[in-house]
């Protein structure tokens, strides 16, 4: 009994005020244990009811919430087996600074990861626009969001980008996006037939919806050519340069067809020859 005490109060010290006992290990490991089991148990009972997207999520936020748990509970621990806490933190107040300073984006990437999960800006198979780049939803966690490209290049943001940059989510409202084609035409073409080859042109290619119907706007007078724009309705907006390219070729071909000419920009150089007399 008396080597079992001196076993379990013998001390490993690192310096005048920071040491630690085999007792305390011991307890340290007991209470971690414990709590592993609670949380488990809680995470059970808060999941119980929730659907399959939800746990996923609830999941996500309970893992990183559980390393702070612990961080707490061990500190707890420590402190009231007469262990000097504020020691241990005096002796690394240089570190921890440190440490801080490099992991403040880190910070900054889990919240914003906890608000995205909870709120719902994002979900999986989303496809969202953000600094210009376009890419499908693989994967939300804490830090970063996965996402792939029309390339099939995968994009990794991290999340405190949600926070600074605007976000196009394109997909929130359903897959049915509305996209468009701009074209221009020669000064003095005939505008109804422009717009009925237009609305032929979307209504041939069979990704486009048949409803809502295509629409054809007249966007103004420009400097050498009439603009329209062509709207129409797809149901894969990621993939949608190709049925935007298909109709510019046949939009090309038609005009071709109809004599309706595509103008480019042109600039008339007028030279003025100026007779100088002399006088003298």
């Amino acid at each position: 009994m008396e080597k079992l005490k001196q076993f379990l109060n013998y001390t490993f010290s690192f310096s005048e005020n920071i040491y630690i006992n085999v007792k305390t290990i011991l307890i340290v490991t007991l209470v971690f244990f414990i709590t592993s089991f609670l949380l488990r148990m809680s995470r059970k009972l808060l999941t119980k009811r929730l659907d399959a997207d939800d746990q996923a999520k609830f999941k996500t936020v309970f893992s990183f919430a559980k390393y702070f748990i612990y961080t707490v509970v061990l500190l707890l621990t420590v402190q009231n087996m007469g262990i000097n806490i504020t020691a241990v933190f005096a002796a690394s107040a240089a570190l921890m600074v440190g440490v801080g300073l490099a992991l403040q984006t880190v910070f900054q990437d889990i919240f914003s990861g906890i608000i995205i999960l909870v709120d719902k800006t994002v979900h999986v198979d989303d496809i969202i626009e953000i600094d210009n780049k376009v890419g499908r939803v693989t994967n939300i966690n804490l830090r970063t969001t996965r996402a792939v490209t029309i390339d099939n290049k995968v994009l990794i943001i991290p999340n405190h980008k949600y926070l600074t940059n605007s976000l196009y989510n394109w997909t929130q409202n359903g897959t049915i996006t509305r996209e468009h084609i701009e074209v221009g035409v020669a000064y003095g073409s005939d505008l109804a037939l422009v717009k009925r080859l237009l609305i032929r042109a979307a209504e041939e290619h069979p990704k486009i919806l048949k409803i809502p119907e295509p629409l054809v706007l007249f966007m103004g007078f420009g400097d050498s050519s009439l603009n329209f724009r062509l709207i129409f309705t797809l149901d894969d907006s990621f993939a949608a340069g190709i049925p935007k390219s298909d109709l510019r070729f046949r939009v090309d071909e038609l005009f071709r067809e109809h004599k309706v000419s595509i103008p480019f920009p042109q600039r008339d150089v007028h030279i003025f020859e100026q007779k100088i007399k002399d006088n003298v």
